[in-house]
């Protein structure tokens, strides 16, 4: 080709090349637009390129060098806009800052017309409207709320120039508080406040006593069955009730007829014939005396549904955690806590339901039944593992897979609960043990839960085999698939009397019974003086 051709050719080109770009631009906006300096530089560099192809390929390179354009158009109007934006919330910024500025030089120009009182009131009012908070958005029922508003100081005449203002705190409360409970009943200030800060109210050392307002008058004695020396004991002791303080004396019809074979100068002794006698036990009963072990406590607890008096139990068994009195010195025993005031230790009992899958509610549910040392579910006579779904309130707790679970009081921490692994608590802590029983899990360990929680344990319907409930060790209830067991503390204690006091009747009975961290004495080998 001749130097002619080539540059006919090259103009030939160029012409066809801004006809595609004028062209593409009136199509796509409607009409011919300017053409920006990137994309003129764009299309410059077109022709500085030596192209020795066909127009195809023409076509298909100034249709990528015009995306190039169009994407860099964008960029630039996306740049535009962001500044423009900016300076628009600059703007709005500046103004809000000198409207503060001036309401603050008002407030404190007029500060200097007040007296002491007003500049008080004034500064009380002063809020920071930036930390604003909306009063009514606090439930202001239960639980705990608190409404906290920073406060700037107004400054007083005598402030001195460098000095700095200070954000004050505005006090607050913390209420513990009852779901459900309008009378207010439970709700009380367990801390104390002062310019909003949280302090714990004092705690008292103090151990619970009991003072009589007159003297008792009925005592009910419950003793440990077949055995002999008890029941003279309790002879013995009926006597000497009856001719030293008058009182009346109520036993079980069981020991009433012991009695009367015995001898019938015990007559007077009364007893009860029906269940409804016993519910109405508690109105008569001013005292209740044991003999046994801690299974006669357990017994004697179990015949309340309801209030329970206080408890004197003799120690007549093996351990001993619930008996601390010695049945050697009975009369002197009774005589303190006849005529003086003694120390009590509340023990919290368990509140169980049993709810039935064919129930339609947890209102039809069975009888309640209360216990003072643990509930116990297990496999039973089953070879499949026992599997429980666990519910704290609403909250899901675990599945229990092992030989079973330990749902047990702060009294019964000492008994089956300590066997299975759980620890010794105090009984005057209150809480509720949950301890699994020889879980198929090594971190399954136990729990401690407070006292206000309900305990919902459920035989899920994939479980392979039954499950069994006992309760203080006896009266055996089968829990099928669906079946759910419902355990709460029961709002009347057992008040059982000291010998001393609650903590150190605990600690003996650890000591005695359990022989705690018994062990000989650590030689002495080191060196001489």
């Amino acid at each position: 080709m001749s130097a002619d051709e080539l540059a006919a050719a090259t103009e030939v080109r160029d012409e066809r090349i801004n006809l595609n770009v004028t062209t593409s631009h009136k199509t796509e906006n409607g009409d011919i637009t300017k053409v920006s300096s990137v994309e003129r530089a764009a299309y410059a560099f077109v022709p500085q390129t030596p192209i020795r192809s066909t127009d195809a390929h023409l076509e298909e390179f100034s249709e990528a060098m015009r995306t190039v354009a169009k994407t860099l158009r964008r960029v630039a109007e996306g740049k535009a806009a962001a500044q423009a934006e900016a300076a628009e919330w600059k703007r709005k910024y500046e103004l809000e800052v000198a409207s503060k500025e001036r309401k603050h030089h008002n407030v404190i120009k007029g500060c200097s017309n007040f007296g002491k009182d007003k500049l008080e009131q004034l500064t009380s009012q002063m809020a920071l409207e930036t930390a604003s908070i909306d009063q009514t958005s606090c439930c202001g029922n239960h639980g705990i709320c608190s409404h906290q508003i920073l406060q700037d100081e107004c400054p007083g005449p005598n402030r001195k120039p460098d000095e700095k203002m200070v954000g004050r705190k505005a006090p607050f409360r913390l209420l513990w508080g009852c779901d459900g409970d309008k009378n207010d009943q439970h709700k009380r200030d367990f801390v104390s406040f002062e310019k909003g800060d949280i302090k714990t109210a004092e705690r008292s050392n103090k151990q619970i006593l009991l003072k009589w307002e007159s003297p008792p008058q009925t005592i009910l004695f419950v003793t440990k069955p077949n055995s002999n020396s008890v029941l003279a004991l309790c002879a013995e002791m009926v006597r000497w009730l009856k001719e030293h303080n008058n009182m009346n004396v109520f036993v079980e019809p069981r020991v009433s007829k012991e009695l009367l074979t015995e001898d019938s100068y015990f007559n007077f002794v009364q007893t009860w014939n029906n269940d409804q006698e016993v519910k109405a036990l508690h109105t008569k009963v001013d005292l209740i005396v044991t003999l046994g072990g801690d299974g006669t406590v357990l017994w004697a607890a179990s015949l309340f549904k309801g209030p329970v008096p206080p408890v004197v139990a003799f120690s007549l068994g093996s351990l001993g955690f619930m008996t601390p009195f010695p049945s050697e010195q009975y009369r002197e025993c009774l005589g303190n806590v006849l005529k003086r005031p003694f120390s009590i230790t509340l023990r919290s009992r368990l509140q169980c339901h049993v709810v039935r899958d064919a129930a339609k509610d947890e209102v039809e549910t069975e009888e309640p039944i209360i216990v003072l040392n643990e509930v116990t579910i297990d496999r039973g006579m089953s070879s499949y593992l026992t599997y429980l779904e666990c519910y704290c309130d609403s909250s899901f707790v675990t599945c229990v897979q092992g030989d079973g679970l330990i749902i047990s009081t702060t009294s019964g921490s000492t008994a089956y609960s300590l066997a299975a692994g759980g620890s010794m608590v105090h009984p005057q802590v209150p809480g509720i043990l949950f301890t699994p029983i020889c879980p198929h899990s090594l971190s399954f360990r136990p729990l401690i839960l407070p006292e206000y929680v309900t305990l919902r344990v459920q035989v899920p319907f994939n479980s392979r085999g039954q499950a069994w409930a006992s309760f203080d060790g006896k009266g055996r209830i089968q829990l099928g698939p669906g079946d759910a067991l419902i355990c709460s503390i029961s709002p009347w204690p057992v008040p059982t009397a000291c010998l001393v006091d609650s903590t150190t009747d605990f600690l003996r009975s650890i000591h005695e019974g359990l022989h705690w961290n018994l062990r000989k004495s650590q030689s002495f080998d080191g060196p001489s003086a």
